[in-house]
């Protein structure tokens, strides 16, 4: 029953923490349209986009600034640009991670290669809610709503286009357990229970002594 009790209390702590990389339940953001030969892609529902670059071209996603955030080139090098505030806010979702004195978006962008993968993810914050309140477009919750078109600039071979897209409020069933939680805690029950029966027959000659 300790072990029990242990484990889980780790699944309870550990739940929020892997569910926060799961994007929210209750928005949905999806891609409208994407440069051709670049392919974009939602993940987690609202958390972070994908980009592949099949154009045979340089790709440029620009920040919030309009300055060149990353680089997705031909060759399937990737680099981020370490002057552009972007690269610090997109680190974590909720944006609110520090950016270093001297860090402005402006001036020549100096590149970090991170990548030959010819794919980027990031957090971009143009396509996900930012606010701890509900947006004033939902007016029920019950009902799939529309909260805003999105566009993230970017450039292909210099010239200058976008990545567009939906966000939208989705319902959830009310009051439901995370799938997450309830798989961890069965998994345990089954590991505890079959832990229990092997102590039993252990003992069982021993007892009869």
């Amino acid at each position: 029953m300790r072990l029990l009790l242990l484990v889980v209390g780790a699944l309870l702590v550990s739940a929020p923490a892997a569910l926060a990389h799961q994007g929210s339940p209750n928005f949905l953001s999806q891609v409208n349209s994407a440069p051709a030969g670049v392919e974009v892609t939602v993940l987690s529902r609202d958390d972070r986009l994908l980009l592949r670059n099949e154009s045979g071209k340089d790709v440029i996603v620009e920040g919030y600034e309009d300055e060149p955030y990353a680089r997705i080139a031909a060759d399937g090098t990737v680099s981020v640009n370490t002057n552009s505030k972007a690269y610090y806010i997109n680190e974590e979702r909720d944006g609110q991670v520090p950016v270093p004195d001297g860090v402005d978006s402006k001036g020549e962008p100096r590149w970090k290669v991170v990548s030959r993968t010819g794919r980027f993810e990031w957090h971009d914050h143009r396509m996900h809610w930012m606010s701890k309140g509900d947006p004033e477009q939902v007016k029920d919750k019950s009902v799939r709503t529309k909260v805003f078109d999105w566009k993230v600039p970017v450039e292909v071979d210099g010239k200058p286009s976008d990545i567009t897209g939906t966000l939208f409020w989705t319902p959830t069933p009310g009051g439901s357990v995370p799938w997450v939680l309830i798989v961890g805690l069965t998994l345990a029950a089954i590991a505890v229970l079959g832990a229990v029966t092997v102590l039993r027959h252990r003992r069982r000659p021993a007892e009869a002594w």
